[in-house]
């Protein structure tokens, strides 16, 4: 009837779902381990004070419905689950109906865990893993074909993606039109990893042609995803391809990965098939009933297209915006500007007057200068995250950072499993203090000197001396 098939989409199905499922465990995972510092009742920013504060119908989550930790915990398990069940093909021969239960589970229990994430979830890889999941509960298991509608989906939410990055860019700071953001991009990124130093110092030339290949990939190669293939699937690659650098480049938790499943579900099965050789299993259309429901996602699709759409052409473009509590239809954006001067801020504490301030570490934040940027993603640091921004503008720290200096001063237990080094691992100090430091990545032979990956300067005070009361 109208189930309009994609046969040649099968393969990159089981692509999509293994991997969006591999890496929403991941997000779970981090979520379990982070929860008891940051979201608890006893976290830097409770889930049960936010609640309170907060209408039921503009965040739309089940622990509105009711809450404590260790609901939330046992929901973020029950999570776990359903993604291995996912991982290891176990959903793949359940019926339509149910297949499609497993991702609506997977996706009300991130959408609820966001919705009440506050300023810990707000960044442009938990809306896109939402928005991902949702298209993921009409996708359909082993035994159906493939639907156009599905894969019409995916194209237009790959195109927001990619595009919306392009744009704002373009729209942004002068760097990127003058081919020189790259040249500051890889040392004042959020979160560097252990290859992001030698990036940083390839030749000017080779950072133009960086900044220029992205414009093309972004700008252009999106608009052939809507071409047959194997135009499609060559756009497909490219895109994948450009993602696989990014990876290498830096961390930004599981946001290049997810492009990267988007992107490898629009490559056809007789091209994808020469890296997965995999049979083609039996497949039919489905029932009247599973028809109309795809053709329901379809014209929800396309109501909420307008609004993404629009946007992208905006003179005054959002960067990332969600339209609805549900984040899906969301517009999509990253690095509009690029800062020129990394600033870090470092918290260090002393045992009292006359002692040495010692420092704390935070995994994957730039502190201790001989210590190299480790691989963080696909495993997000909120925390470390969040304190780049709080080093940016004082603002972004408004709630919770305050909150984690008395954590450090009363030994919190939950505060000091997310450090990378803890100098007080017997008593709390008595006294914290917030410096703020500009960064730079020391150059070849400061490092053939002295060992150090950064060198840092410019002193000054962020957070005054502070103590329990």
């Amino acid at each position: 009837m109208f189930w309009w098939p994609d046969p040649g989409a099968w393969l990159g199905r089981i692509v999509f779902e293994r991997g969006v499922a591999l890496l929403l465990l991941i997000t779970l995972i981090s979520t379990i381990r982070q929860f008891r510092a940051l979201l608890s009742s006893t976290g830097l920013l409770p889930i049960p004070r936010f609640l309170e504060l907060t209408r039921p119908r503009d965040r739309p989550s089940i622990f509105g419905l009711h809450y404590s930790d260790r609901f939330f915990l046992g929901t973020c398990w029950f999570g776990v689950v359903l993604c291995l069940a996912t991982i290891t093909g176990l959903t793949a021969a359940l019926p339509w109906w149910a297949h499609g239960l497993v991702w609506a589970a997977m996706w009300l229990i991130y959408l609820s865990i966001v919705n009440v994430g506050q300023r810990w979830y707000s960044f442009l890889w938990e809306m896109l893993l939402v928005e991902v999941l949702f298209i993921g509960i009409f996708i359909g298991p082993a035994d159906r074909t493939p639907s156009l509608i599905v894969t019409a989906a995916l194209i237009w939410l790959l195109i927001r993606v990619e595009f919306g990055a392009g744009m704002i860019k373009m729209r942004g700071g002068r760097e990127w039109r003058d081919l020189t953001a790259l040249d500051y991009h890889h040392e004042t990124q959020p979160m560097p990893g252990p290859l992001s130093w030698y990036f940083h110092h390839l030749p000017k030339v080779a950072h133009r042609v960086e900044t220029g290949a992205n414009h093309v990939v972004q700008l252009v190669i999106p608009f052939a995803l809507i071409a047959p293939d194997p135009v499609r699937s060559i756009a497909a690659i490219v895109i994948a391809a450009t993602q696989a650098y990014l990876v290498l480049s830096g961390n930004f938790a599981w946001v290049n990965l997810l492009t990267i499943c988007l992107a490898l579900a629009l490559v056809d099965a007789s091209i994808l098939g020469y890296v997965l050789p995999l049979s083609e299993p039996s497949m039919n259309d489905g029932s009247v009933a599973e028809q109309w429901i795809l053709i329901a996602f379809g014209v929800l699709s396309l109501a909420l297209a307008w609004q993404p759409l629009r946007n992208l052409l905006s003179s005054r473009q959002k960067m990332n915006a969600r339209y609805n509590p549900f984040y899906v239809g969301n517009s999509y954006g990253a690095f509009g500007t690029i800062g020129k001067v990394r600033r870090e801020i470092v918290i260090s504490g002393s045992s009292g007057s006359g002692e040495p301030w010692r420092e704390y570490e935070f995994p994957g934040k730039p502190g201790e200068l001989a210590h190299r940027p480790p691989q963080v993603a696909p495993y997000h640091q909120r925390l470390g995250w969040m304190l780049w921004f709080a080093a940016l503008s004082p603002a972004y720290g408004r709630g919770w950072l305050e909150r984690l200096l008395k954590a450090l001063l009363s030994g919190d237990r939950a505060i000091k499993r997310q450090l990378r080094v803890d100098p007080f691992p017997d008593e709390p100090p008595k006294w914290v203090k917030v410096t703020a430091y500009d960064y730079r990545f020391s150059t070849p032979a400061e490092r053939r000197a002295s060992g150090d990956w950064w060198v840092r300067t410019n002193e000054h005070e962020y957070l005054a001396p502070r103590r329990l009361r």
